[in-house]
């Protein structure tokens, strides 16, 4: 097993989560079978119970894992399937060695953070290392393991000294450290500046870790003096110095980093079997992160809570510039504060409510994505009032599909003001403990009918397997009142006790899934739920379907989600 380490310096959130997941994919597309670990210095278990103005989104596993956001990069970019054990957090490992303590494993010792807490950290990294992570089954061959915080902050200090024992445990040949660091380049004199990434290293070798690739994170290319100079003060070689500039797509960093050398380097550096061929995955890479070059564009308005902060809809914007990407299409997300649609807002604010109205309307298409909470509801409702009156495409994403359904209710059925409850709780739900005590993972759903516009974009299969994150769900007694009337619920979970997937007819698209079809999006493979919105908003959806669910040959080679035909003609094959 091979092991790489990426750590960061000088300030957070400059990329690491992105690197990673792209070192990744470079070896991936070399043939190794790769696996990655997330490690969060935060004393929570899990990133359930953050607020997503805090940390972001909640990424969903389909073990039901509620972890960081990275993981989902991890996902995105590797194509692969991680557990809740991928993300590391302090109050995992803390709990851990409490436990054992707690049953007397330690046998009277004094338990300390070294050597119990750091050998915890090393087990648990070795173990979860070899869990396989492909369709295949086969143990993962490298493990990318991002730190997260900046090195010197305290609550990383574990998990550095952890990391410092462990490059011997393993030895040499198998470890290697990453070291992403910020050049930044003041307006005032436009010069890049290399003492931050100095002083970063020569910290991180105070603890004892030697950076074997800088990864200098920058607005434009290094230049030639500027990377001779960290590699002098930073000792290292050139080409261990590695330009992350900034680039117009994320997509188009691991082609950043193969034209650098950096698989070439970890050929020699950690003696990787690999294989020599043509490189198809990355060549599928160049296509479509070449998209982004295209002219024509849809416009789609994200209604939302959290719009002030888009790491919250993180797997939610993917999702949709998958979509797009799959149509050849530039994607505008237009964020809306769903409390600025709300009739208050006009007394109080009326420039903000005619301005929310004005990117609405003027949206190519709508999407509610998922919340916690009453505030903003009843905006989100205006929204999809208007795109179910409008023929608008609409897609309502967990709570977006309940209040598609109060929506109806609402202004079709006539039961506003009425006592009937539309949204209850669910059974999983405990209200005397938040962390993990929702409806969490992935669970199957069955179509009800094969004229569903979604089991078509889905490939005409019978059932869907995707992650859910929710607290309560449609009253499954009200369910003939809404099909009365042409809102039909025509996906349900197994049991035929929990209402899945609405779409009502006669109108271009609207769908509302309790799911979370987001999580489960590829670049390469579009979530089915956002590419039909996508679809629908470019005004292609129904040519989509008349070709039996095939994009046109002018899209080019990127895949939409295979059809039934496909997965027979795969099984013949």
């Amino acid at each position: 097993m091979k092991y790489i380490l990426v750590t960061g310096g000088v300030i957070s959130g400059i990329g690491k989560g992105i690197i990673a997941s792209s070192v990744g994919t470079i070896l991936k597309s070399c043939g190794l079978h790769v696996t990655a670990i997330k490690i969060d210095p935060y004393i929570n278990i899990d990133a359930g119970t953050f607020s997503p103005y805090e940390h972001g989104e909640v990424f969903v596993l389909d073990d039901g894992g509620e972890v960081d956001l990275d993981l989902g990069n991890y996902e995105r970019f590797l194509d692969i399937r991680l557990t809740k054990d991928n993300n590391l957090t302090t109050g995992k490992i803390y709990q851990s060695v409490i436990n054992k303590e707690r049953r007397g494993d330690y046998l009277g010792k004094t338990v300390q953070v070294v050597p119990h807490i750091t050998d915890a950290i090393q087990e648990w990294v070795m173990k979860q290392a070899k869990v396989p992570v492909d369709d295949d089954g086969m143990e993962p061959q490298v493990c990318v393991i991002e730190l997260g915080g900046t090195v010197g902050d305290i609550e990383s200090m574990p998990f550095i000294e952890a990391f410092r024992q462990f490059q011997f445990t393993v030895k040499r040949e198998n470890f290697c450290n990453i070291h992403v660091s910020l050049v930044p380049q003041p307006s005032a004199t436009g010069e890049q500046k290399t003492k931050p990434t100095q002083n970063s290293v020569r910290e991180l070798r105070g603890l004892g870790l030697s950076p074997d690739l800088i990864m200098c994170r920058c607005t434009t290319p290094l230049e030639n003096s500027v990377k001779e100079k960290i590699s002098m003060f930073c000792h290292v070689e050139p080409e261990q110095v590695i330009c992350v500039h900034d680039v117009s797509s994320i997509y188009r960093v691991p082609l950043l980093l193969e034209d650098q050398g950096v698989v070439n380097y970890f050929c020699r550096r950690l003696d990787l079997p690999i294989e020599s061929r043509p490189r198809k995955m990355l060549t599928k890479w160049k296509e479509m992160s070449d998209r982004y070059r295209l002219l024509e564009q849809c416009s789609i308005a994200l209604v939302g809570k959290y719009t002030k902060f888009s790491d919250s809809y993180a797997s939610v914007i993917k999702a949709l510039e998958h979509s797009a990407l799959a149509i050849s299409h530039k994607l505008e997300v237009k964020y809306i504060d769903s409390a600025d649609l709300e009739p208050s807002t006009l007394q109080e604010e009326p420039v903000k409510y005619h301005e929310a109205w004005q990117k609405l309307c003027s949206a190519d298409g709508i999407l509610v994505p998922g919340g916690f909470g009453v505030r903003g509801t009843e905006g989100k409702i205006q929204a999809i009032s208007w795109a179910r009156k409008q023929k608008k495409p609409f897609l309502g994403v967990c709570l977006g599909m309940q209040l598609a359904v109060c929506e109806f209710a609402r202004n079709t059925l006539g039961w506003a003001g009425k006592s009937f409850c539309f949204v209850i709780d669910m059974p999983e739900h405990n209200p005397g403990q938040m962390g993990g005590t929702m409806r969490l993972g992935k669970r199957r759903t069955i179509f009800k009918t094969k004229s569903s516009i979604l089991r078509k974009l889905y490939g005409d299969t019978d059932y869907v397997e995707e992650r859910h994150r929710h607290r309560f769900e449609v009253n499954p007694e009200l369910k003939q009142h809404f099909e009365d009337k042409g809102l039909h619920f025509v996906g349900q979970d197994v049991e035929g006790e929990r209402m899945e997937v609405i779409e009502l007819e006669d109108h271009p698209y609207f769908v509302g899934v309790q799911y979370h079809p987001e999580f489960t999006s590829r670049p390469i493979k579009p979530s089915p739920p956002y590419f039909g919105l996508l679809l629908a908003a470019a005004g292609k959806l129904h040519s989509y379907l008349q070709r039996g669910c095939r994009l046109s040959p002018r899209y080019g080679p990127l895949q939409s989600h295979p059809t039934h035909e496909d997965k027979i003609n795969k099984n013949i094959n």
